[in-house]
């Protein structure tokens, strides 16, 4: 999919194989269990399963391309002895769905610098401004931050550790540690008020990381060729080593 490439209905385009289209789909979906590159591109096209055009066809079938030429990428993960540090790294786009002018949020989280669960999805709600797009964005995470931090408690039998997430925009942080309701957030839905909750009690501290340090900034937006590549190697898709039997 081309940097910068947003997608609409094309409802005056023409019409293709509802079925095949599904088909051709469902596979990619299944390959994010293992390749994080792929997560906005294919939630993007996953998105006009109801009717596809030959437009849309025409970005699976570049996401096809771009496979057949990766297909030696996958996530490595090594054993490390040392305490378990679990991060996240939070990003959204701002009114990037043609549709419905929702915004795209993305998020990645990393145990020991190992990925561990990932998304690419489209908010529930418009986002008035880049600020809160991101802020709504990083209340999802907060909620897959909560319960990743509790479910390593019980794997480790340890008291549960306080979840650090990067985000790269200085208002939204703002917003999330300031309790004070505000001109900036008083017409946002009270349940994306949570992760204010979470920072109060100290299970998240939220932290800012620059753009070009923000590992789920591929998940929010298609990116050209060459950012892709140090992007993907961010995320820790690797070009994985086979060994000859």
């Amino acid at each position: 999919m081309d940097s910068g490439t947003k997608l609409d209905a094309d409802k005056q385009g023409e019409r293709i194989d509802a079925t095949e289209y599904r088909r051709i789909i469902g596979r990619l979906r299944y390959l994010l269990h293992t390749r994080l590159d792929l997560s906005f591109v294919v939630g993007m096209a996953s998105r006009f399963m109801e009717k596809p055009t030959v437009k849309n066809l025409k970005v699976a079938k570049q996401i096809m391309r771009y496979l057949k030429g990766t297909l030696g990428l996958g996530l490595v993960y090594t054993q490390e002895k040392k305490e378990e540090v679990l991060v996240g790294y939070t990003d959204s786009d701002v009114g990037g769905d043609l549709v419905g002018r929702r915004s795209t949020g993305g998020m990645a989280f990393y145990l020991n610098d190992s990925p561990v669960t990932w998304s690419s999805h489209k908010e529930k709600t418009v986002a008035l401004s880049s600020c809160e797009a991101e802020f709504l964005a990083a209340t999802v995470a907060a909620k897959q931050a909560i319960w990743l931090r509790n479910l390593l408690s019980e794997l480790t039998a340890t008291q549960p550790k306080t979840v650090t997430m990067f985000v790269n925009n200085n208002s939204a942080i703002a917003l999330m540690k300031n309790p004070v309701f505000h001109g900036r957030s008083k017409h946002i839905d009270i349940k994306y008020h949570f992760i204010r909750e979470c920072v109060e009690r100290g299970q998240i501290v939220v932290k800012r990381v620059s753009t070009s340090e923000q590992k789920s900034d591929s998940l929010t937006k298609a990116l050209l060729a060459v950012k892709l590549g140090v992007m993907r190697h961010l995320l820790g898709v690797r070009e994985l080593e086979v060994h000859q039997a």
